[in-house]
């Protein structure tokens, strides 16, 4: 059994709408209105057509096709549904599929097997190379949501104020290192990294304590603007090639700053799957595109986290997407004392499957939340 979507609200942040006063809402109308409409939503979110009024008859609703006809063209009317195509039946309009995600929509849970799947994962994920490895989490957290969610997973890195704890660059072979930056808060965070030639063991040990006698204790963001200065000195003191290991190893590590923030998007094929009119791949044109705008997503995703739940946006409802027409389902990431770390969805059309996307998006947040906190799944 699903839950009502509006009773969920440690799951859900209801989104103010930003449709003004066109769209009628769920206490304009009635009964039959309501029903039908609940209806028509739901078959479109299936099947991804227009809804005829012989659908909807068929579906056990006793009433005659005529009267389902007049109860639809009053929803049009009220800017809840729209005709594609003259001879077609009707889709839910970006309004409308709000009204009914506020509304109407039941979410379910996810099933157990899906649950184990993601702790699993994650978990898995995250100890790799030792400690908390935060950009293997976030990378496995978005490949898990768009393959379970469809669509395109989405994650921005969070911000990260915790001091360093240590730094080592670790040989991989003649022409490649491993950076490894550990934090007082347990994350680690790799880069690989080219070596030129002739750069010895000795180096990549002079480059590592030089780092260490700088960088522990505080926070990269801040030590890093601050060592900008000194590299002039750290070129004096250091062999050209520990010299360029140490200022590669700062350009490489995020260190929190807004502007150096990773930005994580997996599965964009998913939004191809189901794009099969000439109208549905232009919209996966604008949609790549807006994929793009790494800081207008980073922005969107830091303002989930003021709404302490799941956030919904369809179409216009965001300047970046109301082009194409998408829906974005986000959720923040927490440590177990509610600070937001980051947030992370799911982007795909707007025919989403809600009920099916929100608890697999809310779950996903919970454990990642956990796991870059240290604590246990």
């Amino acid at each position: 059994m699903g839950r009502a979507y509006p009773e969920s609200v440690s799951l859900y942040a209801p989104h103010p709408s930003p449709f003004g006063s066109a769209p009628a809402g769920l206490g304009t109308l009635d009964a039959r209105a309501r029903d039908i409409f609940r209806r028509i939503v739901e078959t479109y979110l299936e099947t991804g057509e227009p809804v005829g009024s012989r659908t909807i008859s068929r579906g056990g609703l006793a009433l005659s096709p005529a009267s389902i006809r007049n109860t639809m063209q009053d929803l049009t009317l009220a800017g809840l549904l729209a005709s594609p195509h003259t001879s077609a039946g009707r889709v839910p309009t970006h309004a409308g599929l709000r009204l009914f995600v506020d509304g109407l929509l039941e979410v379910g849970d996810i099933g157990q097997d899906e649950r184990r799947e993601i702790d699993a994962r994650l978990a898995a994920a995250s100890g790799k190379h030792g400690g908390r490895n935060f950009e293997e989490a976030l990378d496995a957290a978005t490949n898990l949501l768009s393959g379970l969610a469809g669509g395109a997973g989405i994650v921005a890195s969070p911000v990260r104020d915790a001091g360093v704890k240590h730094v080592e660059f670790v040989a991989l072979g003649h022409d490649q290192a491993l950076a490894v930056l550990v934090g007082d808060d347990g994350t680690v965070e790799n880069r690989l990294m080219p070596l030129s030639a002739g750069v010895t063991p000795s180096t990549l040990s002079e480059a590592s304590n030089f780092l260490n006698a700088r960088l522990k204790g505080r926070p990269l963001a801040e030590a890093r603007t601050e060592m900008s200065a000194e590299l002039d000195a750290a070129r004096r003191e250091l062999d050209a090639a520990a010299a360029r290991l140490v200022e590669d190893g700062l350009a490489a590590w995020s260190g929190g700053g807004e502007r150096d923030r990773a930005l994580i998007v997996r599965g964009r094929a998913n939004l191809l799957q189901d794009a099969q009119a000439v109208e549905d791949l232009e919209r996966v044109r604008v949609l790549f595109d807006d994929l793009e705008q790494k800081e207008q997503l980073i922005g969107l995703l830091d303002g989930v986290g003021a709404a302490q739940g799941v956030r919904i946006f369809i179409g216009a409802e965001t300047r970046l997407f109301s082009l194409s027409g998408s829906a974005v389902i986000a959720a923040p990431y927490m440590t177990g004392r509610q600070r937001m770390l980051g947030a992370i969805g799911v982007i795909g059309p707007a025919r989403l499957n809600y009920a099916r996307v929100i608890p697999l998006v809310d779950y996903t947040a919970r454990v990642l939340g956990r796991i870059l906190d240290g604590q246990e799944t």
